[in-house]
């Protein structure tokens, strides 16, 4: 599995716990619901360090507790 993969994963998978939609997630965080749409179909392959920090604000959890999840225990190396 690559990062954005695993990425993608995560947000659902915290979604899901808090009950919340995409859209109301892209209202706590202050993205747009067309970028977080972008991260969660796979057109965004690269989502930032900045745009996951908006995404742990809006959830309260921080960076470490985001990351902190077996979806990013054994990462491939991603070669373009």
């Amino acid at each position: 599995m690559y990062v954005g993969q695993a990425c993608r994963l995560r947000i659902i998978e915290l979604c899901n716990e808090r009950n919340i939609t995409l859209n109301k997630l892209a209202t706590l965080c202050g993205i747009t619901q067309s970028t977080l749409n972008n991260i969660i179909s796979g057109r965004n392959f690269s989502t930032t360090v900045s745009t996951i920090k908006k995404i742990c604000d809006g959830l309260e959890i921080s960076i470490t507790e985001f990351f902190t999840n077996p979806l990013f225990d054994d990462l491939e190396q991603e070669i373009k």
